[in-house]
């Protein structure tokens, strides 16, 4: 009967807050299981447990979390974030039940709602427990993957690792985060439970298993295809960031002592994880630069820190300060104080000026092995000296020290020339500041023998930039305590050049302790956008978008075909070439909107910016060579962008899997170095050092720096000439092709892009190879001879002959002559020398003195790098030739590192040949560019030589070699026995040539 009661309408009504709370009369009694779950309240932890378990609804998820919520607010007694076994239990049901079946739901976006559940989760997760809980779900999800990996596609591990990084990402999201965790450790009741939860802490965040385990996940979700996003967690770099303003957050909101010591130790061992200069950038920039209570705070931490990383935090603010602050400040006039010079000084006192140790340890940096800042501005080292200008028991320290170091004979002979020069400065600074403040105490050093000493060393070196700075330095100080008469001057012309009277300017400087006011200004400046996101493609609507049809006319034009009157002197034109895509059958996928070449460098980096669109990365590449030397010597557009252009370059992805992408990057990098050399070749060697590359780009930016350096000394003929001139001259490609294609080969005008010679990654090898082919050719030919008797003898023409004896030159002795290291003028060989190869030594030294203040201080030492790196300085040194003025100094500083690194050849039996040959190679580069001068090069390096003969021998004698075996390994290592073999011989004939020299001049008599 019932299916014949069927109801005329339905009628459903959305339920109200007046009849929410009413109930409908039940004639049973009852009440639907589904209606009791909505109203069910939490009222206890053991309610929750079972809420949590029974496959709750979402209404009942929800009451749970109110509830679990509501004691982490301290409304009642049971708070989930402290260590007991019910709080366990509910972070685990959390984790391992409720996050996979409801994560989709509660970030649903759909619900207008997701905002709420998803913090009132994450309030309830937000502690130790529950983030090792993650973390414990993590490790367990990638065991699991790890396990089974082909049926990974297929299985839920997948989706479960993508719900616990999204978690996992919110949980850490906050800059209150530690805060928080550490407010509820601090309401522990004794202190044996507040102890270990405060070291549990410290591992958790700062052992590094948080970034290690997500970018392991992360790489798995890729793998999987459930996720192609990019987790901040798996980053090192922003993990590190986000410490840092953790640590901001919780000096700010408390200026209790204990909760300063916990952020002085997780800033101390957080500068273990890598990345320190963010983490110590963020601590100046948002505790020191922000007010009064902030910098108070901030000093008290500093002076909580381990005595060990005292160190190394002072190296990082001072390289913070150079590089963000100080490196663009105008150092022409040194006479002027700067206000951002006394601001930067002001900041240092701030950090070092009320603790003895933190001053010792800046007269450390300022008179140590570190340099003062190798290649950094002036300017730095200005403000660090200016932090002593009231204290004169330090001020004298540094001008002793200073001076003492400034006249040691090995110090002369084997200290790279920019840390001479960063040393020389901070003498002169420094003396400046104590005959201010007493008089009587530089006259007396000036009248004892360190001066004298000091003095007389550097006038008699070999080096003459060492000679230059012995005269300044003498000039400058004698000038201070002596009057005019009888002042020290050496009536040189070296002395009225404008880089003498800067130097001499030095000890005139009185820089003071200013406010941070200009430093805050700096450090809120915004930074340059990045550029607007261009749209790559058409979208679907433009391209469905039928296209306006033209306006109709009312005459119908009907083409007559008459082949009969055509004129025979007129050539049709040829059918223009047209690109691949518009002979494409589906109209649709025409893009019709091509972007056209850049002709501005700002237009240039905005295409390099647009990293989503194909074809702008593309055309700038292509076009980026010939634009960048077009514009070289035209304006300042490649003065002014210079550095913004290379950083798009060196840092630049082939997202699109380019063609020829690493050449075309790689000629762009050589046209921005060729460009503006004294301003770029020392920022890409600082790039090198300094920036947070990848092994590959660390390797192009050793090439750049070896192929620029070859062009500017004109090795190669450069083919970029006539795109130098202004882009009206130059005839379009397709007019060009269309005008002048009748004409002769050598007369056409080629296109900019066909002129650029493609530059592979073992463009170095390649000159490496060549170099020890010119080295050994004499040495078979002079071999073949010894064999077969002189060229007199042999059956050959009169020509031949003839061109022989002419080669041989002057000797006259019918030895085949050696070609020499061709000699370049010597502007350009001080350019070679000042801006490309004493950067790279100097920063190297540094690099492996401190492996702490550089982030390449462990990927430098990598056999490959390591390898590509020798090679590029021997030939910068044979590219600036035998000519070049501070050649003493360059094969002293090359020679030093030779040897230094011979007993560095790790990373297996590749690496060591690699290394090896590298190291022979610059002293091929060596012993050509020194060829004319052997005997002054036995007189200044005699130990040297004669190590390297032994050291050499030894390999020689130790490497395979000579036979037939096949493979890669025995052809590299025959190479490298003949190369070892033709440096031996070369060492050997400057040993007997020279013996009275190396062994002293008595040798001769104790024969008689």
């Amino acid at each position: 009967m019932e299916e014949l009661l069927t109801p005329v309408s339905q009628t459903y009504r959305k339920p109200s807050q007046n009849n929410e709370q009413s109930t409908i009369p039940n004639p049973a009694g009852l009440v639907p299981e589904a209606r009791s779950r909505d109203f069910f309240v939490v009222s206890s932890p053991e309610e929750a447990i079972d809420a949590l378990r029974s496959q709750p609804s979402y209404d009942t998820l929800l009451s749970t979390f109110k509830y679990l919520k509501d004691g982490v607010q301290g409304k009642h007694l049971f708070d989930v974030r402290r260590p007991t076994s019910q709080s366990a239990q509910v972070v685990h049901i959390l984790i391992t039940e409720i996050v996979p079946n409801y994560w989709a739901v509660i970030r649903d976006a759909s619900t207008g709602r997701s905002k709420g559940d998803t913090d009132a989760l994450i309030s309830c997760l937000r502690s130790l427990t529950g983030i090792n809980a993650v973390l414990a779900r993590l490790r367990a999800l990638l065991k699991e993957a790890k396990s089974d990996s082909k049926a990974l596609k297929n299985s839920h591990v997948g989706f479960n690792l993508t719900y616990s990084l999204e978690l996992l990402s919110e949980l850490l999201q906050s800059d209150h985060v530690i805060t928080h965790i550490w407010s509820g450790i601090r309401s522990l009741d004794t202190p044996a439970q507040t102890r270990p939860m405060r070291q549990e802490l410290f591992s958790l965040f700062t052992s590094g298993k948080i970034t290690s385990l997500s970018a392991e996940a992360e790489d798995i979700c890729r793998q999987t295809g459930q996720s192609n996003d990019d987790y901040w967690i798996s980053s090192t770099k922003a993990y590190v960031e986000w410490l840092g303003r953790n640590v901001v957050t919780c000096a700010r909101s408390s200026g209790d002592q204990e909760d300063l010591q916990l952020c002085a130790d997780i800033t101390a061992r957080t500068l273990r994880l890598g990345n320190p200069d963010i983490l110590i950038n963020t601590l100046f920039t948002e505790l020191l630069l922000h007010d009064a209570e902030s910098q108070r705070k901030f000093e008290l931490i500093l002076g909580l820190f381990p005595a060990l990383e005292q160190r190394k935090v002072l190296d990082i603010i001072l390289a913070v300060l150079a590089d963000k602050y100080l490196n663009n400040t105008d150092g022409s006039d040194v006479t002027e104080s700067s206000p951002v010079i006394c601001a930067a000084s002001g900041a240092l006192k701030a950090v070092a000026g009320h603790d003895e140790t933190w001053k010792n340890n800046l007269v450390s940096w300022l008179t140590g092995a570190s340099g003062a800042g190798i290649g950094e501005n002036c300017s730095i080292r200005r403000a660090a000296v200016a932090v002593f200008s009231g204290d004169r028991e330090a001020m004298a320290t540094i001008v002793e020290r200073s001076l003492c170091q400034f006249g040691d004979q090995l110090y002369i002979k084997h200290a790279p020339l920019l840390q001479q020069d960063a040393h020389a400065q901070v003498l002169l600074l420094s003396a400046g500041y104590i005959h201010r403040l007493s008089p009587i105490k530089l006259t007396i050093l000036l009248r004892s023998g360190i001066y004298l000493n000091a003095i007389s060393n550097r006038i008699a070196a070999s080096q003459t930039r060492a000679r230059f700075l012995g005269m300044v330095v003498g000039e400058a100080l004698s000038g201070l305590v002596h009057g005019k008469e009888t002042k020290l001057d050496f009536k040189m012309d070296e002395m009225d050049t404008e880089e003498a009277r800067w130097y001499k300017s030095l000890v005139l400087v009185a820089d003071s302790i200013g406010p941070l006011d200009p430093l805050k200004e700096i450090a809120v400046t915004p930074k340059s956008v990045s550029g607007a996101r261009f749209q790559a493609r058409p979208t679907a609507a433009s391209a469905s978008r039928p296209a306006k049809p033209l306006p109709q006319s009312g005459f119908i034009i009907e083409e007559i075909e008459d082949g009969e009157d055509e004129d025979p002197d007129l050539v049709p034109y040829s059918k223009p070439d047209s690109d691949a895509e518009d002979s494409d059958d589906d109209p649709t996928l025409i893009n019709r909107n091509k972007p056209k070449a850049p002709v501005y460098i700002r237009d240039l980096i905005a295409y390099f910016r647009d990293t989503e669109s194909y074809d702008r990365q593309k055309l700038a590449l292509a076009t980026a060579p010939a634009l960048i030397r077009r514009k070289a010597n035209y304006g300042t557009e490649v003065s002014s962008h210079a550095e913004e252009l290379a950083t798009q370059l060196v840092g630049l992805q082939n997202k699109f899997e380019l063609d020829d992408f690493d050449n075309l990057r790689l000629q762009g990098m050589v046209a921005v170095v060729v460009a503006q050399p004294k301003k770029m070749a020392p920022w890409f060697a600082k790039t090198f050092f300094d920036g947070d590359y990848s092994l590959s780009q660390r390797a192009s930016i050793l090439i750049t720096l070896g192929l620029s350096g070859r062009e500017i000394a004109g090795f190669e003929i450069s083919e970029y000439t006539p795109a130098a001139q202004f882009p009206s001259k130059t005839l379009p490609a397709k007019i060009e092709r269309r005008y002048l294609a009748s004409a002769p080969p050598s007369s056409r005008l080629e296109s900019s892009a066909s002129r650029l010679k493609p530059l592979g990654p073992n463009a170095l090898d390649t000159l490496a190879q060549s170099l020890s082919q010119a080295f050994l050719g004499p040495l078979s030919a002079e071999a073949a001879d010894a064999v077969t008797g002189p060229d007199a003898l042999k059956l050959s023409s009169f020509t031949s002959r003839l061109a022989a004896e002419k080669a041989a030159g002057p000797r006259g002795d019918g030895a085949v002559a050696r070609p020499r290291a061709r000699a370049i003028p010597n502007t350009t060989a001080s350019l070679l020398a000042s801006s490309f190869f004493f950067p790279l030594t100097s920063r190297f030294q540094a690099a492996a003195r401190s492996p702490a203040a550089t982030r390449a201080g462990g990927v430098l030492f990598q056999p490959d790098l390591l390898a590509l790196y020798v090679k590029t300085l021997a030939l910068l040194l044979h590219a600036a030739g035998p000519s070049t003025l501070p050649l003493p100094q360059m094969t002293a500083e090359l020679w030093d590192l030779l040897l230094a690194l011979r007993n560095r050849r790790g990373g297996g039996a590749a690496g060591e040949l690699g290394v090896a040959r590298a190291l022979l190679l610059g002293l091929v580069a060596l012993l050509d560019v020194n060829e004319r001068d052997m005997r002054g090069l036995c007189e200044r390096h005699g130990r040297e030589l004669v190590e390297t003969a032994e050291w050499v021998g030894a390999l020689f004698e130790n490497t395979r070699g000579g036979g037939d075996g096949a493979g890669l390994g025995a052809a590299e290592e025959n190479d490298l026995k003949m190369l070892a073999a033709g440096v031996l011989i070369r060492l050997r004939e400057a040993v007997d040539k020279y013996q009275a020299v190396l062994m002293g001049d008595l040798i001769g008599y104790t024969r008689d």
